[in-house]
């Protein structure tokens, strides 16, 4: 496999020094994966503007934390599982909830459940839910807004999947407490 560099400020490209510092400041060190995307200034801006985007939407962070942790299970990541779980931790997700998205298990809560499974549907068809799938989403009390926001985060999730997956980023140490594996069969894939 190619080795890409994990940048520090000190080793960015110009265009990501800044950003970099900015994510330091927020997080109190430089996660890995931002620290990989600095290697194309437009990829780090891209992915941290998007993620600020995605924060801005009408969902919960329950609710975004599952969109997020459905695809980083589905698309095999481990670095953003353990991420994810760090985050849904401190942000006071429910612990079934985090388990259920850790184990592929289903959320005991209804409506959480059924965008548990819209997530997985649009991850797992490219986008092409169908008319069913679509309308069973809308009555569990979701809407229009929310089916283009799982887009969204989904999204947002190949941006840092893929990044991860392509240069094998080390999970960072204030992560690895909640070290995820993805099942043996996915991992195959």
């Amino acid at each position: 496999m190619t080795d890409f560099t994990t940048h520090t400020v000190a080793t960015a490209p110009v265009g990501s020094a800044p950003l970099l510092e900015g994510a330091e400041q927020a997080f109190s060190f430089i996660p890995n994966l931002l620290g990989t995307m600095a290697e194309a200034p437009a990829m780090l801006e891209g992915y941290m503007t998007l993620a600020g985007i995605f924060d801005k939407t009408d969902l919960t962070e329950t609710e975004r934390q599952i969109i997020l942790m459905t695809n980083n299970r589905l698309n095999g990541c481990v670095y953003c599982m353990a991420a994810h779980t760090t985050l849904s931790q401190m942000a006071n997700v429910p612990a079934d909830v985090i388990d259920a998205l850790r184990n592929n298990t289903p959320i005991a809560d209804t409506k959480l459940e059924v965008l548990r499974t819209f997530a997985a549907v649009i991850n797992e068809s490219r986008g092409w839910p169908t008319d069913e799938q679509v309308n069973v989403f809308l009555a569990a009390g979701y809407t229009r807004q929310t089916v283009l926001e799982v887009i969204l985060g989904t999204s947002l999730k190949v941006m840092s999947n893929y990044t991860n997956h392509v240069a094998s980023t080390d999970v960072d140490a204030a992560f690895a407490p909640n070290a995820w594996s993805a099942p043996a069969q996915q991992a195959a894939e």
